[in-house]
């Protein structure tokens, strides 16, 4: 009971100090001390490495030798995208193509854009900001929504769905002997229905904040659109579809590699096609570099917490009553997963110390593993959502300006209930199959 109580008031403690503004890199470590003083397991123990210091520094350096490479090339794509004015002009295209009165739509519909083309997710809320503040000004709207608005594009139904190229979509195959594009059928209706739930859901909170009084409070440091020289929107999806197609056609020889090809396509496809848009290479470079750094050590730091919390007894009880549980086999891979996910604050994170975990088990169960690779790539990215996810706190407090107290709560409805919803959908499309 100690153990178990120890882990969740762990978790608790870690997302009640991400609220107030501690930053990961020091509330996760200690936050997984806690786990393993109440779990009995020593600081350091050099005999058989089962010990504080050494699971959380393999958890941590274990998840970024493995995708260090994908969110390295992913935040450079990005971080061109947005020096050369690609990530404007595609933006820009869709905003005229809907409408400036429709400035939600075209936030989501861009960041959708750039997260499907192989853009990372960090990358794109960088990408997508300075664009979502003009819109958000031109229609008057509350700009604490922006953050559920960047996410709702993102992190919802573009990163887990069928051919996505975010590593969210590429971490079961290894596992499951499975493509990105498992269970596409019942991943496009999946899709299909969060995008309408959540822009459905964040349209109606706005109204309620705007009918209350809420509109836009414009800033010193906003970002400007710039007036400048963007180039041809076509040759902004052209390295998008780049990263697709290289991904479609090498993903059954070279599997998870197959990622790394096809980002690297994409980022020399966008330089040699807008290098004349590229005032400043290095700039773009070691912002990449930089924005690649932060965005895999906040989901590192929060990895290592789950490997902690991995080495318990009680973690392991939980697993196996989650296993365990009654109806749907694919149901309780989505439960466990989630709970995972949620743990470690990490759609990703979660999936690499869920997976090995649940994947041998429920294959000898007989479980079709395209439908259990959807359906644990859809459920990583619900609870995974907590406020002491990486890409919540980079999102809401870095690029956005804000506080999780003002900001949270709508990037919860669109980011963990909504894919929550969805899972329900795809368990329950799969079980008519």
């Amino acid at each position: 009971m100690l153990g178990l109580f120890g882990l969740i008031l762990g978790l608790l403690l870690l997302i009640v100090l991400t609220m107030r503004g501690f930053n990961l890199f020091i509330t996760a470590p200690l936050c997984a001390l806690m786990v393993a003083a109440t779990n009995g397991i020593p600081f350091w123990d050099i005999a058989d490495k089962v010990d504080f210091v050494h699971g959380y520094m393999s958890g941590f350096s274990g998840f970024v030798a493995a995708w260090f490479l994908m969110f390295l090339l992913g935040s450079l794509f990005g971080k061109l995208m947005e020096h050369t004015g690609a990530a404007d002009a595609v933006a820009l295209a869709i905003v005229k193509r809907i409408g400036h009165t429709r400035a939600v739509l075209a936030v989501v519909m861009a960041c959708a854009v750039l997260t499907y083309g192989g853009v990372s997710v960090f990358v794109v809320a960088f990408s997508a900001y300075p664009m979502a503040v003009s819109l958000f000004k031109g229609a008057n709207l509350p700009r604490r929504f922006i953050p559920a608005a960047l996410a709702l594009g993102s992190v919802t139904f573009t990163m887990t769905s069928a051919g996505s190229p975010e590593i969210q979509n590429w971490i079961p195959i290894p596992y499951l002997g499975t493509t990105p594009y498992a269970g596409w059928e019942v991943s496009l209706v999946v899709a299909v229905i969060m995008a309408i739930s959540g822009y459905m859901s964040l349209m109606w909170m706005i109204r309620k904040a705007v009918a209350k009084g809420e509109h836009f409070i414009q800033r010193a440091s906003d970002p400007e659109v710039e007036d400048r020289n963007l180039p041809n929107p076509i040759f902004g999806i052209i390295p998008l579809l780049v990263v697709l197609t290289l991904s479609f056609f090498l993903h059954e020889s070279l599997q998870q590699a197959a990622l790394i090809v096809a980002l690297a396509g994409g980022v020399s496809s966008l330089y040699l096609l807008n290098m004349k848009f590229l005032r400043n290479p290095a700039a773009a470079t070691n912002e990449g570099v930089l924005g690649a750094l932060l965005a895999i050590g906040n989901t590192a730091a929060v990895v290592g917490f789950g490997s902690v919390a991995r080495l318990t007894p009680a973690f392991a009880g939980v697993v196996d009553y989650m296993t365990h549980l009654p109806g749907p086999e694919l149901l309780g891979a989505a439960v466990a997963v989630s709970a995972i996910a949620g743990l470690t604050g990490s759609a990703s994170g979660g999936q690499a110390i869920a997976l090995p975990e649940i994947a041998p088990t429920y294959l000898d169960r007989g479980v079709d593993p395209e439908q259990l690779h959807r359906v644990v790539a859809i459920s990583s990215g619900a609870l995974d959502s907590l406020p002491h996810n990486g890409y919540v706190v980079t999102t809401i407090r870095a690029i956005c300006g804000e506080t999780h107290q003002n900001a949270y709560w709508p990037v919860a409805v669109v980011s963990v209930l909504v894919p929550l919803a969805g899972v329900f959908v795809a368990i329950g499309l799969f079980q008519l199959v």
